[in-house]
Order: C-alpha cells, then sequence, then structure tokens
C-alpha cells in the first residue's frame, strides 16, 4: 500500500477547531520538479521557436545589425539615407524624449527593420536557389559546373547548425504541371498496357478533357497553389486516407521490423524498457525542434512537416469521416497485455522514467494474473474493423462515464504498446519465420494492436520487437528516420547487464500500473465481435511472403553502372509477366518532400521500355546484347520518370486534384473518372535505410533492420517492398490474397529471384565478353611486338 500513500499529495482532517492538513513531501517535491521541467521545456521551444523563425540568421545578427546603425550616429554618417531621421520625426511622444533617445530609438527601429529585410531577403533567395532541380537529372557521379555553383551558393545560405524545422519557410511549393504534360505523360504510361482500340478510345477521352474542362480545374488548382502551402497534401490526407470507410486494418496500416540477425536481450520487459526510454528521448528532440533536418546531397533541405504528429496522436473514427487528433505534451503510456489495458505514467520528479523503471513497470504488467473485464479482450477490434460501425459505437457507448475515461486515456497516449504473447522474429532455421512475424506485425490477432494510434509499438516475448503504423499522419521514411533513432540507441548507447536487464537502480517505489476500466453492455459487445469476424476475414485472407535475397545487392548493381532501384523495378515487371503472362498498371511510390508539406507520388514503372525489355528476355531469339540495351535504355526512362515525379512533375496527384476540383464544381469529367477507377494490380515501395548514419553496418553488419511492408492493394494483385540493406542485401516482403486464385506471393517471390539473377546475368555476360576482348587485344598486341 505505500505506493497507494505517496499517490495521495496531502490529507486533510476536519476538527472543531479547523482544518489539519498534512502534506506529502515526497508529492510536493514531484510536483515541484514537474513544474521545473515544464517550465524548462517552454523555454528551450521558445528558444529552438526563435532560432528557426529568423533562420538562415540569428539572434546575435540583430545586435550586428543594431550595433552597425549606433556606430553610424557617432560616425556622422547615414546608412539609412534619411529613413532613420524619418523614424525619429514621427515618433509617438517624441516630445517627451531628449534627442539623443530618439536617435537611438530610430537606430534601433530601423535596425531592426532591416534585419527583418535581410532574413526575408536570405530566404527567399534559397527558396529560388532550392526551386533549382537540375542537379537530380544529371547522371550519377557527374556533376556540371553550374550545379557546383548552385550547391556552394545553397551551401552559403543555409546557414549553421540548422533545426529540424529550420528550413520550412524556405523550401518550395509544389508547382502545378501543365495539363498538356500531365495528359501526355499519362497517354505514354497506358500505351504499353491497351490494344490499339482502348488506346484510341483513351485518347479522345483526354482530348475531350483537355479541349471542354481543363482549363476550368486547373484554374481553380493553380489558385490553391497560391493560397495553400501545398495544393496535393491536405486533400491526399482526407480522400484517400479519412474518408474511407473501410478498416485500415491490412488495407492501409503498414509495419516495420526489428533487427534482423540482433537481439540485444532475451528479456521483453528490458528490451520494451530500452526502446521506450528511447522513444522518448527522440520525442523530446522532435518537440524542442533539436533533430538535424533530413537533407539530400546533404545539402538539399527535406520538409519536416509530418514528423510534428509522430507521438500524441490518434485517428478518431467517423460517420462520414475520420479526423486525426493530435495533443501536445503527453505523460502516459497505455500497455494491452492478454486482454487488459494498463495506464503508465512516463515521467517521475520531472524526468523521463529511466529504463530499469520502465522495465520494472512493464515486468509488473507481466506478472499480472487478472482476467480481462466483460467486453475487453477484443475492444481493439473495433479499430480493425469498418470505420461506421466504429464511430457509432464509439459515440452511443464511449461518450461518457467510464468508458469515456478509458478511451479517452487510450487516444491522448503517447503512443500504444502491445505486449505480445507469442514469440516473433526472424529465424533461418525456420521456414516461415519471416511470414508469420510479418503477419503478426500487420494485423496480429486482430484485436491487440490499437490500429487508430499514430503507431503501436509491439515487444514479442523473445525480445524482438515492431511497429504497426496508421498511414494517414505520415509515410513510411519519417517513421523509419524515428526506428533508426531507436534502435541505434538501444543496441549502442542504453545497453543491457550480462544478465539481460536494462542498466541501473532499480526503483520498486514507482506507483503500479493502473487499470483501465470498462462497463461495455451486451449490445456493444455485439458491435465488438462483428468488427472482430470481419477484421479477422482480412487477415486470415492476407497470404504473405518474406524473403532475404543475399545472392548481391547495390554495391554490385552499382557497379553495373545502374541505378539499385530502376534495376529491382525492372525485376519487378519480368517477375509480373512471368508470374500473370499480361502486364499491368505498377505503382511506385516516390517522395516529395523537397516541397512544403510534400508527401508522395506516384511513379508508373510500367513503361512501354520496360515491356520491351521484359519482351526480350522472353524471347529464345534475342541475344545478352540486345536485351542489355533494351534493358539500359528502360533503367534510364525509369529513372527519369522518379526524377519528375520527384520534383513535382509526376502524374497521378495531379489528375486527382483535378478530379475532386471537378467534384467540387459538379463537373462530370470521363476521362479523370476512368484515370481514378485503374486498378494498380501491382503496388511497390522502397524503404530508405541509414536516414540517420547512426550506426557503420560495414562495421557492424549485424544490426541491420528487415524493413517493411504493407498489404495487397487489389484484390488480385500484389505489394511488394524492398528495402536495401547495405551493400549486400535486399528484402522483399510481398503480398496477396489467398481467395485471388491468380495471385501467389511465395511463387511471385521466386520469380523475383529469378529475374534479379536472369538480369545480373546479362551484365556478367558482358563483362565475360569484355575481359575476353581485353585479353585478345592484350595477345594481338605481344605478337605485332615480336
Amino acid at each position: 500500500m505505500a505506493e497507494a500513500h505517496q499517490a495521495v499529495g496531502f490529507q486533510f482532517t476536519v476538527r472543531p477547531d479547523g482544518v489539519d492538513f498534512k502534506l506529502s513531501q515526497e508529492v510536493i517535491k514531484n510536483i515541484y520538479l514537474s513544474g521545473v521541467t515544464a517550465w524548462k521545456k517552454k523555454a528551450i521551444q521558445f528558444k529552438n521557436g526563435v532560432l528557426a523563425g529568423v533562420y538562415p540568421a540569428s539572434p546575435s545578427s540583430w545586435l550586428i545589425v543594431v550595433i552597425a546603425m549606433m556606430s553610424s550616429l557617432y560616425l556622422h554618417i547615414d546608412l539609412s539615407l534619411g529613413m532613420m531621421d524619418a523614424i525619429k520625426e514621427n515618433l509617438p511622444y517624441r516630445d517627451c524624449m531628449s534627442v539623443q533617445t530618439r536617435a537611438v530609438l530610430s537606430a534601433i527601429l530601423f535596425a531592426t527593420g532591416l534585419w527583418l529585410f535581410l532574413i526575408y531577403l536570405l530566404r527567399y533567395t534559397l527558396k529560388a536557389l532550392l526551386s533549382y532541380h537540375g542537379w537530380i537529372f544529371e547522371s550519377h557521379g557527374k556533376m556540371s559546373t553550374s550545379t557546383k555553383v548552385w550547391l556552394c551558393l545553397v551551401k552559403m545560405f543555409s546557414g549553421r547548425r540548422p533545426l529540424l524545422y529550420s528550413f520550412q519557410a524556405s523550401l518550395p511549393r509544389l508547382p502545378v504541371p501543365s495539363v498538356d504534360d500531365t495528359i501526355h505523360r499519362y497517354l505514354e504510361s497506358v500505351r504499353p498496357l491497351l490494344d490499339n482500340e482502348q488506346y484510341n478510345k483513351m485518347e479522345l477521352l483526354a482530348s475531350d478533357f483537355k479541349e471542354n474542362k481543363a482549363a476550368q480545374l486547373q484554374r481553380c488548382l493553380i489558385l490553391k497553389s497560391w493560397w495553400a502551402t501545398n495544393y496535393v497534401s491536405d486533400w491526399w490526407e482526407e480522400y484517400i486516407y479519412l474518408r474511407g470507410r473501410s478498416p485500415i486494418m491490412v488495407n492501409s496500416n503498414f509495419y516495420i521490423m526489428d533487427l534482423l540477425y540482433v537481439t540485444p536481450t532475451h528479456r521483453q520487459a528490458a528490451r520494451a524498457g530500452n526502446v521506450v526510454h528511447a522513444m522518448l528521448q527522440y520525442r523530446r528532440k522532435l518537440e524542442r525542434g533539436e533533430l538535424a533536418p533530413l537533407r539530400a546531397l546533404g545539402t538539399v533541405p527535406m520538409c519536416s512537416t509530418q514528423m510534428e504528429r509522430m507521438f500524441n496522436t490518434t485517428r478518431i473514427p467517423g460517420i462520414e469521416t475520420d479526423f486525426v487528433q493530435h495533443l501536445t505534451d503527453r505523460k502516459h503510456l497505455v500497455v494491452f497485455h492478454k486482454g487488459r489495458f494498463f495506464q503508465v505514467w512516463l515521467y517521475t520528479g520531472g524526468r523521463h522514467l529511466l529504463p530499469s523503471e520502465l522495465e520494472t513497470q512493464f515486468q509488473r504488467i507481466l506478472n499480472d494474473t487478472s482476467e480481462p473485464q466483460p467486453g475487453e479482450l477484443k475492444l481493439a477490434a473495433l479499430t480493425a474493423g469498418y470505420r461506421v460501425p466504429w464511430a457509432q459505437a464509439r459515440i452511443k457507448y464511449f461518450s461518457q462515464g467510464i468508458n469515456k475515461v478509458s478511451l479517452d486515456a487510450i487516444e491522448s497516449a503517447a503512443f500504444f504498446l502491445t505486449l505480445d504473447d507469442e514469440p516473433q522474429g526472424y529465424d533461418p532455421a525456420k521456414t516461415n519465420s519471416l511470414d508469420s512475424y510479418a503477419k503478426s506485425l500487420l494485423h496480429g490477432k486482430c484485436y491487440d494492436r490499437w490500429f487508430d494510434k499514430s503507431f503501436t509499438l509491439i515487444s514479442y516475448p523473445n525480445g524482438k520487437m515492431g511497429v504497426n503504423v496508421e498511414h494517414s499522419w505520415a509515410d513510411a521514411p519519417i517513421v523509419g528516420h524515428m526506428w533508426e533513432y531507436i534502435l541505434a540507441t538501444d543496441c549502442f548507447h542504453l545497453g543491457y547487464t550480462e544478465e539481460g536487464h536494462c542498466k541501473g537502480d532499480v526503483n520498486k517505489n514507482l506507483p503500479h500500473p493502473t487499470r483501465l476500466q470498462w462497463q461495455i453492455p451486451n449490445e456493444c459487445q455485439n458491435v465488438i465481435e462483428t468488427s472482430y469476424l470481419s477484421a479477422k476475414q482480412i487477415a486470415d485472407d492476407v497470404d504473405f511472403h518474406g524473403y532475404l535475397f543475399a545472392e548481391f545487392g547495390k554495391g554490385l548493381i552499382k557497379k553495373c553502372r545502374t541505378s539499385p532501384d530502376a534495376f529491382i523495378q525492372l525485376a519487378l515487371q519480368l517477375a509480373q509477366f512471368r508470374d500473370q503472362r499480361v502486364f499491368c498498371l505498377t505503382y511506385e511510390s516516390s517522395m516529395t518532400r523537397m516541397f512544403r508539406d510534400g508527401r508522395t507520388e506516384t511513379v508508373r514503372s510500367c513503361t512501354s521500355e520496360a515491356v520491351a525489355f521484359v519482351r526480350a528476355m522472353e524471347d529464345a531469339g534475342a541475344t545478352n546484347a540486345q536485351r542489355l540495351a533494351l534493358f539500359r535504355k528502360a533503367a534510364e526512362k525509369h529513372q527519369n520518370m522518379y526524377r519528375l515525379a520527384m520534383t513535382g512533375s509526376g502524374i497521378d496527384r495531379h489528375l486527382f486534384c483535378l478530379y475532386i476540383v471537378s467534384k467540387y464544381l459538379g463537373v462530370d469529367s470521363p476521362f479523370l473518372t476512368k484515370v481514378l477507377s485503374e486498378p494498380w494490380k501491382l503496388s511497390t515501395s522502397q524503404t530508405p535505410q541509414q536516414q540517420l548514419n547512426l550506426v557503420d553496418i560495414n562495421k557492424f553488419p549485424k544490426y541491420v533492420c528487415g524493413g517493411g511492408g504493407f498489404g495487397p492493394v487489389a484484390d488480385d494483385g500484389y505489394g511488394v517492398s524492398y528495402i536495401i540493406v547495405g551493400e549486400n542485401l535486399i528484402t522483399f516482403h510481398i503480398s496477396s490474397k489467398f481467395s485471388s486464385p491468380d495471385t501467389d506471393s511465395y511463387r511471385f517471390g521466386q520469380h523475383i529471384q529469378k529475374a534479379m539473377l536472369d538480369i545480373q546475368a546479362l551484365f556478367k555476360s558482358e563483362n565475360d565478353k569484355t575481359a575476353q576482348n581485353a585479353k585478345y587485344v592484350h595477345l594481338e598486341n605481344g605478337k605485332k611486338h615480336i
């Protein structure tokens, strides 16, 4: 009962002579320290906000400008060209001031105005420089003189030691492509997928749209691009994610795996303690804006907006549309274990709980033998099922009383943690270990992850971890950035004792985790069961196959003087054709974070050049030299498409926004309707690695992450996520549906593996031929010499 006594800040007794107060010194001390920490945090946030607000200048530069203006007064040099005199004559209450006071005040005001002008001048100069994207279209390893000059100017205007949000105001806006360019690229992308009759019909639809309706829609879109910071992102979040009424489990959420080969400790509570503590450290840096912004080429900044909602965020269900609730300064965590929900406070005495203290709290939950309350076991299935029943149940059963209090605790938590009871992870000795691990992260039991939270951290009994991520608030690279920091901090900074426990003293006086209380009526339990059954049907239909391609990796591909991404995408096209005997519309995600509030754009990987290469690979009469020439042409085309997408000249986001405008204006467009209804039977994505470079994977090759994946987008298609890990490994995460007779994830994985090896064989054949020719020339030269 010691914890209960410490939880009470004061006690009082009413007596005839008054009220007798008894204060707890320990609690008062904790309250004081919490207050000091809160004010310190606000001060740091204010300081960093000022630093980011005046970037690329600094507050000290204001003092320099003021001193320069003040010096001009004493040197009788008017650097303001008469403006300081004008300010001096128009100061309010100037009759109450001495001449010297007015002169000093006018100099300070002019200096401040000049300083602000220079800040905006630097900022807009940097924005103009960042609007140049010619560098991205240059061949790898070959940089033009103009690009070198541009890079020097960007570095010069970027300032020193930028904070996370320092570049936000300097990022250019996403440009609106011309309708002619977008339609031309669209027709080019569908040409290899349509026969002549179908293509002619599509051309007529496109021509009719361009001549009659496009101009009005384009004008509205350009107007929005002037007004909003990004003409795509808000509509993309709302209409692609939040307005969807189908389950987000599998269909929207994605997952990220733990380290493949290393498990720092096999103690579940200890591993969770270190990882949660590392997350709190990351959150503190994030809230203070102290993380370094991600920069391409080490110079070109990327937008950091998506990172703002990483913690303290929940997707709230609605009848017609959901919304994303983001809170600040959340100090607790909700933990799920064997059907029970626990609330764990993350602070004590104004500081984060230490890893050893978190381990103690999680071990207490693991040791708890209490049973779930009626309806509690599968409660989280509401977040896995259809959105409308969940929204209705939330209004009817969770809007008051203890149910509301408990639901608020979950939705306002920093994030959600599941202490799973079944071990998972990659095991080379087990054939399907990666498949089971992925399915556990993607959907689990359908009721042991809170799929609405920004992310659910999952801890397994064998010490493995993973993350399930809600997709509306951010894309995979954002969570990947956090996850890299967590794994590096866990393994190389926090560490464990020889027994596998967290380092540090054990504090047994912490208040125990508290059970969340529920009163769930039978009617609500029926809704929960219905959601669970619908979610389970989706989960059981996921056919997943994951495998590690270790025959070669990025290192060998780059020696072939081609892009690793283009290499893999062409291998996927070859595998797709061998699997289905037809080509299909292919989605590859690229990022547009070089622009303010940028998210993603689509690269349509199935090009005419890719089709020609695949047909040559399947043509027994084609020579390797012909196939290799077609491969290089297709790879160059893919790279160009990817670059266009990254620089705001993609196809699909523009057409998507034109479609949204048409719906607002009540304009019917058969062309846009046709475009937006086309199925993506092959959906692909590359998850970036080594964004932070905190771990040298050449020195520590075993400390590599398995990457992540997502569910199939089409009922009769594949979802493929691939991760280029270091120089010698590529991981593939392949998903499809058992209910489709045309797909098989394992079979498709075999096709990918063979396609990768077949393409590599083309280069090997070329290299062998080159070496043989060189040897022949050497011999001929030797004969001539003799």
